[in-house]
C-alpha cells in the first residue's frame, strides 16, 4: 500500500526534522543515535526550522550539523508531536537516510557543547537507548520499512513551475511565458529541498517558465537538464503528449530524477508513474498531482525492484 505524506506547515507549531540516519556493515543494519550533552539523553538527530527552510532540507542540514555527515533523504518514516512549554506543540519529520562510508570517512564530527557523542548500534539495542516513546514510534515505522524490504530507495520527484507571467498579460506564444519575479524567488528556494533528495536527472518541458524552475538547480548541480516537448501544455493540449515514454526512461534508470511540467500534465504524470511500478491507482494520484505553482511531489521507489509498487509518496508546499 501506497504511503502518502503531506509535508506542510502552519503557523500555530513550532517545527523540526530529523532523520533515521542507517548503514550496512558486514552484512548488519545499523543505525546512528547521538548523546546529547546539554540534556544527558539519547536520541535521533535533529533541529529546528530555519527562516526561509522546507522541512526536508532541515532534516538534511541538522543531520550534517549534529554528526558531519552529509546524507540524502530516503523514504518518509513519520511526524511525532509533543508539547512544549508553554503549551505550544513541537512538529518534527522524520526521514530515513542511507549514509555511504564515503560520508562517513568525511564526517568532521568531535564532540561539543551540543553533541557529546555520536553511536551505532542496532535496531534492538536502539529501542534499549533511546530516552523518548516518541522516538520509539518513529523506529517502528523504520523497522516496517526493514521487514518489508523497502529500504534503499530512490525518488522520482513531479515538480510544477514556479509561478509566471499570466496568460492574460502575455502577448507572446504560451510556451515563452517566463517567470515573474516571485517565480524566480520560487525557483531559488526549493533548490535545497529538491537537492535534499540526492537528484541527479532533471527533465523539463521545454517552455520557458519550466525551463526557467529548474535553471538554479541545474546549476548548483552542474548539470544539464534534458528539455522535451513530451510533457509540454501545448502538446498535452494538442494530444501529442507522450509522458509514458519520459516516466518509463526514468524508472527504468533507477537514478534520482525530477520532472519539471505544467498542472494539467502533472495527472498523466503519477498516473504514468503509478502504472510503471505496477502501483494500485487510488485518490493519492490526484493529490499528489494537484500541485501549487513551485510545489512537488516525490515518489520513493524500490532500488532494487522499481517495479513493486510506488513505496511511499511524499507532497512539498513552499510557504506562501
Amino acid at each position: 500500500m501506497t504511503q502518502t505524506v503531506q509535508v506542510v506547515r502552519d503557523d500555530k507549531a513550532v517545527y523540526a526534522a530529523g532523520a533515521v540516519v542507517w548503514r550496512q556493515t558486514e552484512g548488519k543494519l545499523r543505525i546512528l543515535l547521538i548523546h546529547r550533552t546539554k540534556y544527558r539523553d539519547v536520541t535521533l538527530p535533529k533541529g529546528k526550522v530555519d527562516p526561509g527552510e522546507m522541512l526536508a532540507q532541515t532534516a538534511v542540514r541538522e543531520v550534517h550539523e549534529e554528526t558531519g555527515i552529509r546524507v540524502h533523504l530516503g523514504v518518509p518514516v513519520g511526524v511525532s508531536r509533543y508539547f512544549m512549554r508553554p503549551k505550544r506543540q513541537k512538529v518534527v519529520h522524520y526521514w530515513a537516510a542511507e549514509a555511504t562510508d564515503d560520508a562517513i570517512r568525511k564526517s568532521t564530527f568531535v564532540p561539543n557543547r551540543e553533541i557529546a557523542a555520536l553511536e551505532w548500534v542496532s535496531l534492538k539495542k536502539a529501542r534499549k537507548n533511546l530516552s523518548y516513546p516518541v522516538d520509539l514510534e518513529i523506529l517502528d515505522e523504520f523497522e516496517r520499512l526493514v521487514s518489508d524490504g523497502a529500504l534503499r530507495t530512490f525518488p522520482i520527484i513531479a515538480l510544477r513551475h514556479a509561478k509566471a507571467a499570466s496568460r492574460s498579460d502575455w502577448d507572446g506564444p504560451d510556451a515563452a511565458r517566463p517567470l515573474t519575479a516571485r517565480g524566480k524567488e520560487q525557483a531559488e528556494a526549493i533548490v535545497a529541498p529538491l537537492r535534499a533528495f540526492g537528484i541527479r536527472k532533471i527533465v523539463t518541458s521545454d517552455a520557458v517558465r519550466c525551463v526557467q524552475t529548474v535553471t538554479p538547480l541545474a546549476r548548483a548541480l552542474d548539470r544539464r537538464p534534458v528539455e522535451t516537448q513530451l510533457i509540454s501544455q501545448d502538446a498535452w493540449e494538442d494530444g501529442v503528449s507522450d509522458v509514458r515514454t519520459v516516466i518509463g526512461k526514468r524508472v527504468r534508470s533507477g537514478k534520482p530524477a525530477v520532472i519539471c511540467s505544467h498542472g494539467p500534465v502533472l495527472p498523466d504524470i503519477l498516473s504514468e508513474l503509478a502504472l510503471a511500478t505496477g502501483t494500485m491507482h487510488g485518490s493519492y494520484v490526484g493529490s499528489a498531482s494537484a500541485l501549487e505553482v513551485a510545489a512537488f511531489s516525490v515518489a520513493h521507489l524500490s532500488a532494487t525492484n522499481p517495479g513493486s509498487g510506488i513505496i511511499s509518496i511524499e507532497t512539498h508546499v513552499p510557504k506562501a
